[in-house]
């Protein structure tokens, strides 16, 4: 039986880490065995992923410290939970996507905290998957920009005015 002291402790560690990833997965391990956890324990470890198992009343405590609201997966706190922490959103259900190719696709999601929302049950993987990283779609807004900048300066070499420039970017908008 676990000390009052310990237990706070343990929250305090838990509230900690929770500030210092920007995403969580909460995931079901209770299929692995030993070996298939440690296996697990490597890929994250090599993914920049923290794996932790939690104790389901401690790790639902140190959510009510954060700022917010968490309540959307209370439901989930049941049975063993591996809290997957990390600060790319979509790594850990990729990770979790290929580890459960070969153990009987466990570890299963039970929810996780992305981008600021929740995705409740196994269903969601597929969607957290496809979340893009905020550098991600920085990248992409950047090429598109680029792309568009390149039109502007060849049609400026090819002597069109900045008048007809903005006539013809008028029109594409039209």
């Amino acid at each position: 039986i676990m000390k009052k002291e310990d237990k706070s402790l343990l929250i305090d560690s838990l509230v900690e880490t929770l500030n210092n990833y920007s995403h969580f997965y909460l995931v079901d391990m209770t299929a692995l065995d030993s070996a298939a956890t440690s296996a697990l324990r490597r890929e994250c470890f090599k993914s920049e992923v923290k794996l932790q198992v939690v104790k389901n009343t401690l790790f639902g405590k140190a959510l009510g410290k954060l700022e917010g609201d968490f309540s959307a997966l209370d439901s989930c706190l049941k049975g063993t939970t591996g809290v997957m922490f990390c600060n790319t959103a979509n790594v850990p259900a990729k990770l979790i996507k290929s580890f459960g190719k070969d153990h009987n696709n466990m570890p299963s999601l039970k929810a996780a905290y992305a981008e600021e929302s929740f995705y409740v049950g196994a269903d969601q993987l597929d969607a957290l998957c496809s979340i893009k990283s905020k550098n991600e779609l920085i990248a992409e807004v950047v090429s598109m920009l680029e792309g568009q900048l390149q039109s502007v300066v060849s049609a400026l070499d090819g002597g069109t005015t900045i008048h007809g420039l903005l006539d013809a970017i008028e029109e594409k908008n039209a």
